[in-house]
């Protein structure tokens, strides 16, 4: 697929991507990264597609996955399950019992994990996307546990030195700029698969 750097893949034999948010094809090209790599490794007639989105908002750098997750339930993708949004945040504190709920509930669960991460200031605002479990905490030194099929990894700040401080004091206006490009992206994606419409409850059922 043209247009996609690749970076090293987590999994061999399978593309990884880089895609900069910035890019007016951003979208585009999210979408297409995923559906190349589901296309791969995802079984719909017996697999249930999970969205976990995974981080905090009580930290804007942080705040990645949940704002991802908040645009999705409103985007309310028809193929996919979603963990994680800014009212009902999946963090560091819930992630282990999160993912034994996953289990439980989804026998056979295919999760594609967003989170945020910290890189090299020429990677500021890009996403990397590829085959592979996510390391949520690894940025931080947090020994958590790896998550996913899929992972998308949001660089919102340059990582190194001070990382709780740089997660705290990164831009809103990038994260959230990120966090609504992946959801469409990601949206585009689940729309395109096969599988049955996930129904989701109303307000007056709640």
């Amino acid at each position: 697929m043209s247009g996609y750097p690749q970076i090293p893949s987590r999994q061999e034999n399978l593309p990884a991507y880089r895609i900069d948010t910035g890019d007016l094809q951003a979208v585009r090209k999210i979408k297409g990264a995923l559906l190349n790599l589901l296309a791969l490794t995802f079984r719909p007639e017996t697999e249930q597609l999970i969205i976990l989105c995974i981080g905090t908002d009580r930290s804007t750098g942080d705040a990645l996955g949940p704002l991802a997750g908040s645009r999705l339930k409103l985007l309310r993708p028809r193929n996919a399950i979603i963990f994680g949004t800014l009212e009902e945040p999946v963090h560091a504190v819930n992630l282990a019992e999160t993912s034994a709920t996953i289990r439980a509930c989804h026998p056979s669960p295919y999760i594609i994990a967003i989170d945020a991460c910290l890189g090299k200031t020429e990677s500021v605002g890009c996403v990397d996307i590829g085959a592979g479990p996510a390391l949520p905490g690894a940025g931080v030194n947090k020994a958590l546990p790896a998550v996913g099929n899929v992972y998308i990894n949001g660089v919102v700040n340059v990582g190194g030195f001070l990382e709780y401080f740089v997660l705290q004091n990164t831009r809103l206006s990038l994260v959230v700029r990120m966090a609504e490009t992946i959801s469409r992206g990601l949206y585009f994606a689940l729309q395109n698969l096969p599988g049955p419409e996930i129904r989701y409850p109303t307000k007056a059922a709640r």
